[in-house]
């Protein structure tokens, strides 16, 4: 009996030594990110492949079409589903993900690691903060983007043109700094009637998504306008005040000097119209602009300049200058089951290295050491004019109803933009149907 047991001994140590193997194998961490079907989550794919050789942990990005982004992660949200470990969401969800539970609280961690020191303060007060001014952050920005214009160099240095634009505006033809001087160089280069066409600018005026809206808040900010009181939530009165309304008069006068069918506009139109030579001017996201400088793409690519959006002189003789936060923050998931993993992939992110690298693949970073860097200043021609940008950036209300607002914001703005209803119409409508949004909602009973 005992040299039976003898005999046995080894198997058994051979049988739990393979279990023990078996057991590591299948305890080995799959962070799976969602985020939108574009170029920059093709980018992460590749770059997390080095969090994968440091770390042992594997990565898989899901991207998902935009029409249907927002709609498959909300949906997995309220099944509680831990599909997803690390969502790269739209900073209007901020408030939707924090008061719903969904995202994890980062505020504590971000601090032990350094993070809420080692982003740009503005990228990171846009993509991560909810409430705004509260020092609570439930994300970290991921792709940093924002509203930016692409211009034809070899229209806007063309002696001719110089000449004549002078001899008609009186001052010299050059990157506009005011939105007044930006709707005299698009009057200027508007030539519908010219063989082939050229018209002024391309620019947000479609209804899907956020389009309008994207392109038109920069200019009501930059106007003195505003979306009401993030404290009281009042908004009639606000956001149909005088400069509100001059600043959509203003862009529905500029919106003249747009291609036909651009009111339907939005980042894709905007750049095909450059790209084809249509335009003289095109706003689009920073994250769009290597399209513009590919020459299989573009055959304007040698002579495409960039700049920042422009700001305006208010009749009160102040110069104001805010432009359209893009991009988006990596949340953690609340149902996540690699919290902890999930948390050594954002920190790692955001290393200064892996920022220049992720940048060199074609992300937007958000690493202020990174974006002060020499490097990246040289890395791209629109670079400067992004990092330019960031000082100014704003963007939507982030509360739970931002989808409802934003809904209401496109239907009203573009309405007005195709001749529907006047700008004074259009303003005074979404002023009261947002503050019925926030009624319903409870913000005026709190």
């Amino acid at each position: 009996m005992k040299r039976s047991l003898k005999i046995y001994i080894p198997l058994f140590v051979c049988l739990m030594a393979l279990l023990i193997v078996i057991g590591c194998a299948k305890k080995e961490t799959t962070l799976t990110l969602v985020w939108a079907e574009w170029d920059p989550a093709n980018f992460l794919v590749e770059l997390a492949k080095d969090f994968t050789e440091e770390t042992g942990i594997k990565v898989v990005v899901d991207p998902i079409p935009w029409g249907q982004f927002e709609t498959k992660v909300f949906t997995a949200f309220a099944a509680k589903s831990d599909t997803y470990d690390i969502v790269i969401g739209d900073s209007q969800w901020l408030g939707r993900g924090a008061e719903g539970g969904h995202y994890v609280e980062l505020t504590e961690w971000m601090k032990t690691t350094g993070l809420d020191k080692s982003m740009s303060p503005k990228a990171l007060k846009y993509l991560g903060e909810y409430p705004k001014e509260s020092g609570k952050y439930y994300a970290v920005p991921a792709e940093t983007d924002c509203n930016g214009f692409a211009y034809r160099r070899d229209l806007f240095e063309d002696p001719k043109e110089m000449e004549d634009f002078k001899e008609k505006y009186g001052y010299d033809l050059a990157v506009p700094e005011t939105y007044t001087q930006m709707k005299n160089i698009a009057e200027f280069f508007h030539r519908p009637d010219a063989e082939p066409p050229l018209y002024g600018i391309a620019m947000w005026l479609g209804k899907d998504y956020d389009a309008i809206t994207m392109g038109f808040q920069q200019v009501m900010w930059s106007f003195g306008g505003s979306y009401g009181d993030p404290k009281t939530y009042k908004v009639d009165g606000i956001l149909n005040s005088d400069e509100g309304v001059k600043a959509l008069e203003f862009y529905v006068d500029l919106a003249k000097f747009t291609p036909p069918g651009s009111e339907n506009y939005y980042w894709n139109e905007c750049l095909t119209a450059f790209q084809q030579g249509k335009v003289s001017m095109a706003m689009d996201f920073f994250a769009f602009f290597p399209g513009l400088l590919a020459e299989d793409k573009s055959p304007y690519a040698d002579s495409t300049g960039f700049f920042a959006a422009p700001g305006q002189v208010g009749e009160d003789g102040e110069f104001r200058r805010y432009i359209s936060m893009g991009g988006q923050g990596m949340s953690i998931s609340s149902y996540s089951k690699n919290k902890e993993a999930a948390k050594q992939f954002i920190n790692w992110f955001c290393k200064p290295k892996n920022q220049l690298k992720w940048a060199k693949l074609g992300g937007l970073a958000a690493s202020s050491q990174v974006l002060e860097s020499e490097e990246f200043l040289k890395m791209n021609p629109f670079n400067p004019a992004f990092v330019e940008s960031l000082k100014y950036v704003r963007d939507f209300w982030a509360v739970p109803e931002y989808a409802e607002l934003l809904q209401r914001c496109q239907t009203n703005w573009n309405a007005a933009v195709t001749g529907q209803m006047t700008a004074k119409e259009a303003m005074d409508k979404l002023a009261k149907e947002h503050e019925e949004i926030f009624r319903n909602a409870g913000y005026y009973d709190k």
